[in-house]
């Protein structure tokens, strides 16, 4: 399903929109409270009220385009769509495919477990336990990297994790601190609790989170960095956030 964002404070000035609507990929796996599809299919979240205030800053016609996860770079590459907002972290590895918009948001890398299993964050304190993360993420790479002894559960999104995680299945789970906080918060989540952040790779955790954009295209570059500047400086950013996070996540 597409749908289509229509830059009001483009039409409101009489300001043309650009000539294509620009295609902007997320995640078609659910991802809350990032973005996920109502009953009806339609997508809601924060990520996708950001597309809308973006883009409506740019001056920009959007179209919010669900992509498979594993798929968005390959996607954004071949032209499929033109720019990714999905909670893609800036990285150096992903720098040598793809360019980045200013972030638009930052938050820590949390582990989850069970409550009262007094798993540390460390990888000592995982050693020898199953730790379930979603495939082709920066917290893949980053357990591989710091938690070798730990076993490794890989699953294709972060919702199979948490279920396993629910189930017993596997001992933690790695992710974005505000996508796993979303899931404590829930009836199911509350198996769970916060283990704590793990410690700061930039390497690999990267910069904040930007959007996703082809080598090369640096007016659309201008153009979305543009959006999130006047987002943030003139109060939209925090009205949008407030409903979702009790402090910003923009981050430092």
């Amino acid at each position: 399903m597409k749908l289509f964002l229509t830059t009001l404070a483009a039409l409101a000035l009489g300001t043309a929109a650009i000539a294509e609507p620009v295609k902007v990929g997320i995640a078609s796996e659910p991802y809350p409270p990032f973005a996920s599809p109502d009953a009806a299919g339609n997508w809601n979240g924060w990520e996708v009220e950001m597309i809308g205030a973006i883009c409506a800053a740019a001056e920009m016609e959007c179209v919010v385009t669900p992509v498979a996860w594993d798929g968005m770079i390959p996607s954004l590459k071949s032209g499929q769509i033109d720019a990714i907002m999905a909670s893609m972290s800036i990285t150096e590895d992903r720098l040598k495919e793809i360019d980045f918009s200013d972030k638009y948001y930052n938050t820590p890398t949390v582990v989850i477990t069970a409550k009262g299993a007094g798993i540390a964050p460390t990888p000592e304190g995982l050693a020898g336990k199953i730790l379930g993360v979603q495939v082709s993420t920066i917290h893949q790479d980053y357990v591989q990297t710091h938690f070798k002894d730990a076993e490794i559960k890989l699953y294709q999104t972060q919702d199979e994790a948490n279920q396993d995680l629910v189930s017993g299945r596997i001992d933690a789970t790695q992710a974005d601190s505000i996508a796993l906080d979303a899931f404590l918060a829930t009836d199911e989540g509350a198996c769970c609790e916060n283990a704590g952040a793990v410690a700061d790779d930039p390497s690999i955790l990267g910069l904040g989170v930007g959007v996703g954009l082809r080598k090369g295209d640096d007016d659309l570059k201008a153009k979305f960095n543009a959006g999130i500047a006047k987002i943030v400086s003139d109060g939209t950013y925090d009205k949008l956030s407030a409903p979702y996070f009790p402090s910003s996540i923009y981050g430092g």
